[in-house]
């Protein structure tokens, strides 16, 4: 059963709220519409309850319009949103991430902070409820404690990875006209560990229903905690490989996960029975919404291929050609990631464009783009790693897999990579590439040697679709590395964190982008945020 915080769910707590904190100056008749602390003594039943409206923001943080993922995404050089015949320009905005030249105006960075920090504020809302006896709990209280925890700490993770130095407010019961001091980005990484680690004890070592989605799972936290240490040296300057390597065992060892024997199983609809699966944010197309993927990047014409309930927007987001051009062909992931060539109804029947130059043309999405101003309706392959069902609505109930088996997997591969021990590195990218070259095996072997390469990537301004000139990436290092974590991760919102841990984000070029300045490594704090809070200094370059 899919595990989602529904709205009857999430407006427990805030119904539980409004007794708590309120009062009554007289009681003639009986409650039936809100809940009273004297009347409500939650158990274990009810923790997913009263933990809901805290995980709530981790879906609209991450996959709404404006989310994190599309800076993860679109702002690399994996994928990006040009203009089309039938619009996607809006304010600039797209293009801006795609060239790096965005302000602190734009609303991607404004969204990001804004969501991230009410998952913060929902957090700490709850632990002061509990921690204050006003959320009366009979059992699981230090486990509930240590969750939210985990959970805050979560949200500190993006906003140190997206803007590093941003306040530490791990308070609900502030003083009124409250106006937090920023931290530096060591100092929030500081505090991500030490929440997660001193968290660690509390949490349940069981794989089940009841910790699907949630950070009540060790496992989980010790994913979490993997990805901190592996981004260690461009969060703090000093890298910590030795301690990544340690939270990817926890959870090798755990014995509760595996890899899919087809990668394409862990992006089903119904995929919260994948054990590949260690952390996902639970979707559902009517109780949990705000997965779009599939109508950012396909045309309205698809809602045929799907016999979908809604019109899909218009290809905004399609794959860089040169991103495609690194794929060896005999990869599945080139195929099932990406949907490409001829579309067709339902039925078999081709479809046919709508759209400028290519109406009544075949409607066939061609490895091509001549820049980030303007694309065809065909140019680009598709998102196409998420499976999209027939009878699709507008949002999709697939699970998103936040941290799964091959991330842990590929975390330790390239943490050995950097500390020496290529060989053991290499059996960890052959293991995960195995499901991928089924039809010739002997292309999923890695060696040594081959990590110690560079990259395949053709890096170089592109113009109709034309790389000149031709930059490559045989100067990255370990550039083998980071195509195996392309290749893997497309579409999961890795590349930009990726691509600046390999010190490629602000070096290198690709289709319309060209470097801009390392500052760009960080997004700038929101405008807004700056007007309403003396206490915060922008970052360097904005």
């Amino acid at each position: 059963m899919k595990k989602y915080f529904s709205p009857a769910q999430v407006s427990l707590l805030a119904v539980a709220g409004l007794g708590l904190f309120g009062s009554c100056t007289k009681l003639d008749d009986t409650s039936y519409n809100q809940i009273v602390a004297s009347q409500f003594s939650p158990t274990t039943g009810d923790l997913s309850s009263l933990v809901g409206p805290a995980y709530g923001n981790w879906r609209t943080l991450f996959l709404e319009f404006n989310g994190a993922f599309r800076i993860q995404e679109t702002s690399t050089d994996e994928t990006v949103t040009p203009g089309r015949p039938n619009g996607w320009v809006d304010d600039g905005s797209y293009r801006r991430l795609h060239q790096h030249t965005w302000t602190a105006l734009d609303p991607t960075p404004g969204y990001t902070w804004g969501e991230a920090f009410g998952g913060i504020t929902n957090c700490n809302r709850v632990l002061y409820q509990v921690e204050q006896g006003q959320i009366p709990l009979t059992t699981g209280k230090e486990q509930l404690i240590a969750e939210l925890r985990v959970l805050r700490a979560s949200y500190y993770y993006m906003l140190c990875d997206l803007f590093g130095n941003v306040p530490i407010v791990d308070k609900f019961d502030v003083p009124a006209g409250f106006l937090p001091t920023q931290s530096t980005r060591a100092q929030v990484y500081a505090f991500v560990v030490k929440e997660i680690t001193e968290s660690l004890p509390q949490l349940a070592t069981t794989v089940d229903a009841t910790t699907y989605g949630r950070f009540n799972n060790k496992w989980a936290a010790e994913a979490l905690l993997a990805k901190v240490y592996l981004n260690a040296g461009v969060y703090t300057g000093q890298a910590d490989w030795a301690n990544c390597i340690a939270a990817c065992d926890a959870v090798i060892n755990s014995n509760s996960f595996q890899l899919e024997p087809v990668q394409a199983n862990v992006f089903k609809t119904v995929n919260e029975g994948s054990k590949e699966i260690v952390f996902a944010i639970p979707f559902d197309e009517v109780y949990a919404t705000g997965f779009r993927i599939h109508m950012q990047t396909l045309q309205p014409q698809n809602q045929q291929t799907y016999n979908g309930q809604a019109s899909m927007w218009g290809g905004g987001i399609c794959a860089i050609p040169q991103f495609i051009n690194s794929y060896n062909p005999a990869d599945g992931r080139l195929k099932t990631n990406w949907i490409q060539g001829q579309q067709y109804t339902s039925g078999g029947t081709p479809l046919v464009g709508v759209f400028g130059a290519t109406a009544g043309q075949p409607l066939a999405f061609t490895n091509t783009l001549s820049s980030v101003i303007f694309g065809t309706e065909d140019d680009g392959f598709r998102v196409g790693k998420f499976e999209i069902k027939q009878g699709v609505l507008q949002d999709l109930s697939n699970d998103f897999p936040l941290f799964r088996y091959a991330d842990i997997l590929l975390m330790k591969a390239e943490a050995l990579l950097r500390t020496g021990q290529a060989a053991q590195a290499a059996v960890l990218v052959t293991q995960v590439r195995q499901r991928n070259f089924t039809a010739n095996p002997t292309l999923a072997t890695v060696t040594a040697t081959d990590l110690a390469q560079g990259s395949n990537y053709p890096y170089g301004p592109a113009a109709n679709n034309v790389v000149s000139p031709v930059q490559g990436g045989a100067d990255i290092q370990y550039g083998r590395m980071l195509d195996e974590l392309g290749w893997e991760f497309t579409a999961e919102g890795h590349r930009r964190q990726d691509m600046i841990r390999f010190g490629v984000f602000t070096k290198k070029s690709w289709l319309s982008h060209t470097p801009n300045g390392d500052y760009r490594t960080l997004m700038p704090i929101p405008q807004n945020v700056l007007n309403t809070n003396a206490n915060l200094k922008q970052n360097p370059g904005y």
